[in-house]
């Protein structure tokens, strides 16, 4: 059932008028932003100032263009620890991301509670996840589920790396979402390395896709650095869900440019030829502009405007987050406990 990733690649080229004009350009710009934001955020990082910086270099396409094939306003959200792209192309801005990396109490995620990467919003159907890994697949099935009985017309996407399927939660997640022909995307960003296990020391298959037969769902393997043909095919597994076909599992095949988090010294475990070659000739965010420059979309002044834009945008968020106020020590419980009313009881 899993197509080829030169065929999924094919149509992407071929399919190039599918696209707005506008959306095309939207979809390159939100890229820009994802690629700065991330190198800012490692930059505070090693300056002492944040924690954590969990890079989504080289995963841009595939995010970004999936996100601007949902439906918005009928979407449910379940991100993973390194979706900073696919957040700010479903409506997070800089400041609630950089917030949430500084801590802050006004982080929109958690309120400074939790670990960088924890990304939430409630009014834009973005719903945190657990640092266990593979949690939120059996999550958005679920939430895919609540919205089938209740016929919403909602559908359901969620993303993990290759190495987290496989979790148990991959599989339960993808059996249950199978049977019960539910709409939801399971988006496998495979950047061919569990942190520093490489793809073969992962799985006896070629393809993470290819375990889609065995729970009665296509299987699509599409190139995660071409994000016109990330966007066609999210669309296409869209429309199925909403017709009531039930789930894709959609698998882009794409690479990680940065260590797996600043906290990793990837030099251990892959050649610095290999992250040469695909910065050089597969970096997602030059070949997309690549393509809007072939097309007449983007000249070197509209990409003047871009790069502007994006670096204005960061650097206010940055100083906005700064200046923004620490959780306040009181609240320390809140809203990790909950403090059920109970009649003729004292709190």
């Amino acid at each position: 059932m899993a197509t080829s990733a030169a065929r999924a690649a094919e149509r992407g080229a071929a399919g190039s008028g599918e696209i707005p004009a506008e959306t095309q350009l939207r979809i390159y710009e939100t890229m820009v932003l994802a690629r700065r934001l991330s190198e800012r955020l490692l930059q505070l990082q090693r300056a002492g100032i944040v924690p954590l910086a969990v890079p989504c270099d080289g995963h841009e396409a595939i995010q970004v263009g999936s996100a601007l094939a949902m439906p918005r306003e009928r979407t449910i959200v379940y991100p993973y620890y390194r979706s900073l792209a696919a957040v700010l192309a479903y409506g997070m801005t800089p400041l609630d991301l950089v917030l949430g990396f500084y801590a802050k109490r006004d982080d929109p995620s958690t309120g400074g509670h939790q670990m960088p990467g924890h990304y939430s919003r409630r009014d834009l159907n973005i719903v945190t996840t657990s640092s266990v890994v593979g949690t939120q697949l059996v999550h958005a099935a679920g939430a895919a589920y609540a919205a089938k009985v209740r016929k919403s017309g909602q559908v359901a996407i969620t993303y993990i790396g290759e190495g987290g399927t496989s979790e148990g939660d991959f599989h339960e997640a993808l059996n249950f979402a199978a049977i019960h022909k539910l709409p939801v995307l399971f988006v496998v960003e495979n950047n061919q390395y569990a942190i520093s296990v490489p793809l073969t020391k992962q799985m006896a298959v070629a393809n993470v896709a290819d375990r889609a037969a065995a729970y009665g769902m296509p299987g699509v393997i599409v190139d995660g650095n071409d994000a016109e043909a990330c966007y066609l095919a999210t669309r296409d597994a869209v429309a199925r869900a909403l017709a009531g076909d039930g789930p894709t599992l959609l698998e882009a095949k794409t690479y990680r440019l940065a260590p797996h988090t600043s906290d990793d010294d990837d030099r251990g475990y892959r050649p610095l030829e290999e992250i040469a070659m695909w910065r050089r000739e597969r970096d997602p965010v030059p070949r997309f502009a690549a393509t809007l420059e072939a097309r007449g979309l983007l000249d070197e002044a509209g990409t003047a405007a871009i790069a502007a834009r994006v670096r204005a945008a960061i650097d206010d968020a940055t100083a906005r987050a700064e200046a923004s106020p620490d959780p306040d020590p009181a609240d320390i419980h809140i809203p990790v406990f909950s403090t059920p009313e109970v009649p003729g009881r004292t709190q």
